[in-house]
């Protein structure tokens, strides 16, 4: 059975210390039920902003309503609110099964309603067997997913997460993923997700909240943000990103502008605010470059040509680094034919689809610099 879940309205929330902004009169809204993650590098303010959701930080502005209930106030344990941590924070002198029932003696239900709880959030964790161990005893993976369980079991309306997945290795990271969501949707708990991995923000999340600098660049679906980028920062932090020059640049039709890149007469679809900017750029995904052996090889690379500088093959892709006049271009060829394979030092020709690319402003590039972790 799902969970009675809660939306959230976070309305000019504001943090500082200092003269410093931690938050910057943030807008947010969460829907009941969804899987949101806050992205973002050190310092943008995603984790301030949950710990101001769990009560661990008060604001010094602003609005946090869960439903129609005003939160900014309450304290922590009388928000509902479950709360999984980066360190587990489990009891070492607990076992699995007194950790995860802790929340539940806390409320202060009887004996018979907690073995069923536990017993059931166990099961469906596949941690029935280690209820009797203590926490030294378990892998990492193990107890993070017991400190998961100590979350759920108390049903809450709200669950938070706090780079949860930071201290496994790499297998582990994609089996929790795809545990946690599982869970989540099963039982419909409003969720918010803080990390600093892509990866784990595109796998996981219904909606991605883009942070930096203490206020929200953009928030959209994994595909909006990988596709549909708001700003060059966005393109750069989520994933990998070509940034083409572009030579002219006109408004075509709706949504779509009349560019020259490469040499070529191309329509793309564009940013709001792209066709104002002074210098748009054109954001091209690796994945979405063609490259192909050149008929020259002369020493002069001519519009849409690159220098081979690297090539690393991978089985199902190879990944080649081009020296263009345009600049850098990294491209990833998928399902190569190993004997096509331009070679390090020849002349390639690179191509892409206009459909596959997306005019940018580009105003902000150099601000952006350094910013990336």
């Amino acid at each position: 059975m799902k969970n009675a879940s809660l939306p959230i309205s976070i309305e000019k929330i504001t943090k500082k210390y200092g003269s410093t902004y931690a938050l910057d009169h943030v807008d947010l809204e969460i829907r009941s039920g969804e899987f949101l993650t806050l992205l973002g590098p050190s310092g943008s303010g995603k984790t301030t902003l949950l710990t101001v959701l769990a009560g661990f930080t008060r604001p010094d502005g602003g609005s946090v309503r869960f439903g129609d209930a005003e939160m900014v106030c309450v304290p922590p344990h009388q928000r509902d609110v479950g709360m999984v941590f980066q360190s587990y924070a489990l009891f070492p002198h607990m076992t699995v099964f007194d950790n995860v029932a802790y929340g539940l003696r806390v409320k202060k239900m009887s004996a018979t309603e907690i073995k069923k709880a536990v017993a059931e959030v166990l099961d469906s964790m596949s941690l029935s067997h280690l209820a009797n161990r203590a926490p030294n005893q378990l892998s990492g993976g193990q107890q993070q997913r017991v400190a998961l369980a100590r979350a759920m079991v108390v049903r809450p309306k709200v669950l938070l997460f706090d780079e949860p997945l930071s201290n496994l290795d790499a297998k582990l990271r994609a089996q929790m993923r795809v545990e946690i969501r599982n869970i989540q949707r099963r039982l419909g708990i409003t969720s918010i997700f803080v990390t600093h991995d892509q990866d784990e923000a595109m796998s996981l999340s219904d909606r991605i909240v883009v942070m930096r600098n203490a206020v929200v660049e953009q928030v959209g679906t994994p595909d909006e943000i990988y596709r549909r980028p708001s700003s060059v920062f966005v393109a750069d932090f989520i994933g990998r990103s070509n940034f083409l020059a572009v030579e002219s640049a006109a408004k075509s039709k709706a949504g779509k502008a009349k560019i020259v890149v490469s040499g070529k007469k191309m329509d793309v679809a564009a940013q709001s605010k792209a066709l104002s900017s002074k210098r748009p750029v054109l954001l091209v995904r690796p994945e979405s470059i063609n490259v192909t052996a050149a008929k020259s090889s002369s020493k002069k690379l001519g519009k849409g040509e690159g220098r081979v500088t690297s090539v690393v093959f991978y089985g199902n892709h190879v990944e080649y680094t081009l020296e263009t006049n345009e600049g850098v271009i990294v491209a990833v060829v998928s399902d190569p034919i190993y004997e096509e394979i331009v070679a390090v030092g020849k002349v390639a020709r690179y191509s892409f689809d206009p459909s596959r690319a997306w005019l940018l402003p580009s105003d902000s590039i150099e601000a952006m610099n350094g910013e990336r972790e």
